[in-house]
This record gives structure tokens, C-alpha cells and sequence, in this order.
């Protein structure tokens, strides 16, 4: 545990390192700040001694320290606001960093990172476990660097009073490290504990809001709210551990205080008896004693707090740090104005090693055909478009546009030259026409019409109670799967790209607005290379190539009428099934 905390700190240190002038500022400042305030006890102590018995007070000195104390203490207060403001903007300037390079991270990791892992976790990990690090990190800065320079200085003004009562209270002291360490390796175990099972708790929260109906309309309530109770109550026990834990050092640590403080009030009744010290001076090293040990019991809060901040920090480094997707090489080709050519050659490929979907894969599209691939559920036929698009790259043989292999070219001009439509529609949170132009920012407004007509999209928008400028929320709120498969489909239309892809494009769409957008389609891919993925083959007749999938290979392929006249073929049989009447 000990490396991995000095690991995290250090790139806790590297982060703030870029900070550098706020942070000598914040040094400066705490500096300033523990020396004014170790003053006041001297002048606390000189007040005292001006009170030389009954009837004989020193009204004009005491005014004196009375005036200079009140100077002072406005002094310390300014010091402090601006030193507190310093660490403000440390603290959230690192938090902004780490939680930038998070989701930078996000926006450049394989898919096989983010299919295989909780979306719920990765959601906790970018924003509770950085706002926990966050309030670790300002506790840090506000009070570790006071509390460091606080121990120091009152070291030296009690030396410079008494040296034997010194040696006692620095005797005792270290029993507030012991108590804060023992319990600090506890707290981090705890608290990591915590983080991860919060971030299971906030996966399945995240799963259930998005899929609250499938949840209602199976009745699964009763089943979720026993998972969450489950979680729950785990989180629970990792959380009364960690506090529990946490909450032992600030009573430990006062209980050595309040030891310093007796052993110190003791010794200096009997050295001021002898006169050995004034009763101002006494005064004055008691204070001192008591602003000694409070920085203990604040560096043991902080170091607990720490401990906490660390593990989350662990967390999002750890996320940070993950193997991002393959870069595209130095050379890597730009894809411009591509004919369409694709060959597939001895292409393999599994998302698990143990289980082979892809083997030994072969195809040759000419430019402009049209090419429909169908098979059972499971058969890779989703795959091959994932391969193409290289949101997945082949674990042997190869890919080729127009000769290239597709790893030999930048992926931004390899996507640029797909329009894809998919079966799971994709919106976000803005206008209906911040929507359509994802793909063509600077489009005019005549084309976004002009695209959304060819799509049958624009009769249902102008319905809509502000039309193109009509705000939806994430993922289309209250448009119907429908309308929402016929937006993805109006932003493909504006692109207009090279090739084609279209994976149940149309199966949330009603039969009449289907055979219209298919005629669309039909115009569209004259001439560009396509991919149609589809399990109602009446949406494939007219295709170039039919490919037939079964367990990853390709078992039968020809035209409509080719498969069909084959006795006893897999896609005859497959279209006798849905065309028997």
C-alpha cells in the first residue's frame, strides 16, 4: 500500500507542480500567517505582566498591546483570505486537469473498454471520485501547510522562553503520529472499498434509468430493489468502517494534547514558584502549548481525509491510465474521395480469445455495389460492420479501401467516409437541428430541409412546437424510436458520403414510411459502395451481393435470385419463413 500511495502522490505533486507561483504564494503566506499569529501570545503574555497586582495595572502599556494586537489580528485575517484563495484555485485547477485528461481518456479508448466495463463506474469515477480527491486536496492545502509551519514556529518562540518545558511537550507529541499512522492505513482500505462500491451502486442506477421500462414492463422491480438494497448495504458497512476509523483521530489526537498541555501547565506552575519564569511568560507557553498540538490533530484529520482522497485519485489515475486505443501511425494515409473498392482478406476476429466468432473471412466489393448482410442473431454480422468502421481492428488478415489497408489510414478520414445508421439511434441533448448537422456543421438551412424531406423526416418536425429549433433532451425524451431512427437517417442524407453503411436502418419505422425511405436509400446508393444489415429481407432484394452468415462465415452468396434458386439454401429457407403466405 505504501508504493501505491507514494505512486499516487506523486502524480497528485506532478499535477500541482504546474502551479507553482500560486503554491510558493500559498507557502509565503501560511508563513506570513503562523508567524502574526504566534505573536499575539507574546503580547497576550506582556498584558498580563502589565497587571502588576490589585490596584497597580499598566493602563498605557496594556493600551499599547491592545492597539498592536488589534493591527495584527485584521493583518491575519487578510493573510489567511488571500492564502485561502490561493489554495481555492490550486485545488480546482488540478480537479479541472484530472478531470479533463478523464474524459480525454474517455474519447480516445478502444470500445472494448468501455463494452466491458460499467458505464455507472466510469460515470462515478469522473465525478464523485474526483470531488472527493478535490475536498482531500483543498483540506490539504489549507491546513497541512499552516499546521507544518505552525509546529515549527512554536517550537522556536517556546524555546526562546523556556527550554526544559520545550523538551516535555516535544517528548509527548509523538504519540499523535503513532495514533494518526495506525489508524491512516485503515482508512485508505476503507475508503477504497467505499469508492468502488459507490461506483457499483451509481452503474446500477445508470442501467435502471435507462432502461426503466424493459424494468416495469418485466415486472423486475421487486428484483432491482433487492440488488440495490444488496449494494446498499455493503456501501453501508465500507462507509460506517471508514468513518468510524476516521472519526477516531481527532479524539486520539486530543487526548495527547491534553496530556502536553497538564504536563506543561505542571512544570511551568513550579518554574514560575521558583521565578524562574513570569506568570506573562507562563501564560504565554501555555498558549503556545495549546497552538502546538492543535496542528497535530489537524495534520491527522487531513492525513485520514488524505487517505480518502488518495484512494479516490488511485481510482481515476488507474482510469487515466489505461491502454488508449491504437494511435494512428506517423504516416498514416488520409482518405480522400475513395472509389469504394473493399476487400476483405483472411480477415479473423473475436471479442473473446477463448470464443472464435470471425474465421478466415473473404470478400471483394467493386465500387458502388450494394452489398446486404443477413444471417441468425450472433452470426457476426454487426462484427464485420464494427471491422469496417475500425471501432474493433482484426486480429489477423486484413481490410483494404481502395488497396490501403484500413489500419494504414487515419481513422477520422476512414469514418468521414462512412454514413451509418444504426438499429440504436443516438441523439443528444440540444436542438432537433444541432442534430442533423453533427455530421456537416456549416450545412445551410435549405439543405437540413432538403435532407430531412428525402428522409420523410420533415412532416413530423414541422409538427413540433418550435420545428428545427424544437430542444430535446438526451437521447430524444419524448420522440418515438421512430422518429428518432428517421433523424439518424436525415443526418446521413446531409453528409452524402462516399459509402454506406445501414444496419436496421429502418426497423423502428413504420411499413408505408419504409418503402418511401427505401427509395430514398435506393437514390442515395446509386453509386456508393453499401452495407445493409437486415433481418426483413424484403429490404434487400435489390441488393448487388447478398451475403449469407452462419457462425462467423460466409455459407452462402449471390444475388436475390441466385440464393433463391437454391434447393434446400439457408436464405431460401430463411425467405420461404417470413414469405410463406
Amino acid at each position: 500500500m505504501k508504493n501505491q500511495n507514494k505512486g499516487i502522490l506523486k502524480k497528485v505533486l506532478d499535477h500541482i507542480g504546474k502551479y507553482k507561483f500560486f503554491l510558493l504564494c500559498s507557502i509565503v503566506l501560511a508563513a506570513i500567517s503562523v508567524i502574526l499569529t504566534l505573536y499575539i501570545p507574546i503580547l497576550t503574555g506582556r498584558a498580563v505582566d502589565c497587571i502588576l497586582g490589585a490596584g497597580a495595572v499598566d493602563f498605557v502599556g496594556l493600551l499599547e498591546i491592545l492597539k498592536e494586537m488589534a493591527v495584527i489580528i485584521i493583518l491575519t485575517a487578510v493573510v489567511q483570505w488571500v492564502m485561502n484563495a490561493c489554495n481555492n484555485k490550486i485545488a480546482y485547477q488540478v480537479v479541472r486537469d484530472v478531470r479533463d485528461e478523464a474524459f480525454k481518456k474517455l474519447e480516445i479508448l478502444p470500445l472494448k473498454y468501455i463494452d466491458g466495463h460499467s458505464h455507472g463506474d466510469i460515470v462515478s469515477r469522473i465525478i464523485a471520485d474526483v470531488d472527493q480527491f478535490s475536498d482531500g486536496l483543498l483540506m490539504g492545502f489549507t491546513q497541512l501547510f499552516t499546521g507544518v509551519v505552525t509546529i515549527i514556529g512554536t517550537l522556536l518562540f517556546m524555546l526562546s522562553i523556556n527550554v526544559s518545558t520545550t523538551i516535555v511537550v516535544v517528548i509527548l507529541t509523538p504519540l499523535s503520529f503513532f495514533i494518526a499512522g495506525f489508524i491512516a492505513k485503515r482508512t485508505f482500505n476503507m475508503s477504497k472499498l467505499q469508492s468502488e462500491t459507490r461506483g457499483e451502486q451509481t452503474a446500477l442506477i445508470d442501467e435502471m434509468i435507462g432502461n426503466e421500462k424493459v424494468v416495469k414492463a418485466f415486472s423486475h422491480e421487486d428484483k432491482v430493489i433487492e440488488k440495490f438494497d444488496e449494494i446498499n448495504h455493503r456501501l453501508e458497512k465500507a462507509s460506517v468502517k471508514a468513518i468510524f476509523f476516521s472519526s477516531l483521530t481527532n479524539p486520539c489526537t486530543r487526548f495527547v494534547n491534553s496530556l502536553v498541555y497538564a504536563g506543561v501547565g505542571i512544570l511551568g506552575a513550579f518554574l514560575a514558584i521558583k521565578g524562574c519564569i513570569s506568570v506573562g511568560q507562563l501564560t504565554s507557553f501555555l498558549s503556545y502549548a495549546n497552538q502546538y498540538t492543535k496542528p497535530f490533530n489537524e495534520i491527522s484529520g487531513v492525513v485520514t481525509e488524505l487517505q480518502t482522497a488518495l484512494a479516490c485519485a488511485g481510482r481515476v489515475f488507474e482510469f487515466i491510465e489505461e491502454e488508449p486505443q491504437i494511435p494512428d501511425a506517423q504516416n498514416a494515409a488520409v482518405l480522400t474521395a475513395p472509389k469504394g473498392q473493399i476487400t476483405m482478406e483472411n480477415v479473423s476476429f473475436s471479442y473473446n480469445p477463448e470464443q472464435k466468432l470471425i474465421r478466415n473471412f473473404n470478400l471483394e466489393v467493386k465500387p458502388g455495389q450494394r452489398v446486404a448482410i443477413v444471417g441468425p442473431t450472433g452470426c457476426g454480422k454487426t462484427t464485420v460492420i464494427n471491422l469496417l468502421m475500425r471501432f474493433y481492428d482484426v486480429n489477423n488478415g486484413s481490410i483494404k479501401i481502395d488497396g490501403t489497408d484500413i489500419r494504414d489510414m487515419t481513422r477520422k478520414s476512414l469514418r468521414d467516409s462512412f454514413g451509418m445508421v444504426l438499429q440504436e439511434t443516438w441523439l443528444h441533448a440540444g436542438t432537433i437541428r444541432e442534430n442533423i448537422v453533427m455530421g456537416k456543421p456549416d450545412a445551410t438551412d435549405e439543405e437540413v430541409v432538403a435532407a430531412a424531406k428525402a428522409a420523410h423526416a420533415h412532416s413530423f418536425i414541422k409538427r413540433l412546437p418550435k420545428g428545427y429549433d424544437t430542444v430535446i433532451t438526451e437521447d430524444g425524451g419524448s420522440l418515438s424510436q421512430g422518429q428518432k431512427q428517421l433523424l439518424c437517417i436525415t443526418r446521413v442524407m446531409l453528409c452524402l458520403p462516399p459509402m454506406l453503411i445501414l444496419d436496421e436502418a429502418t426497423s423502428s419505422i413504420d411499413t408505408r414510411t419504409e418503402i418511401r425511405i427505401s427509395q430514398a436509400f435506393h437514390t442515395m446508393m446509386k453509386g456508393r459502395t453499401s452495407f445493409i444489415v437486415a433481418h426483413r429481407l424484403s429490404t434487400i432484394r435489390e441488393a448487388d451481393i447478398i451475403l449469407v452468415m452462419k457462425d462467423g462465415n460466409i455459407i452462402e452468396q449471390g444475388n436475390h435470385e441466385t440464393l433463391l434458386k437454391k434447393e434446400n439454401g439457408f436464405y431460401a429457407n430463411l425467405y420461404a419463413s417470413q414469405f410463406s403466405a
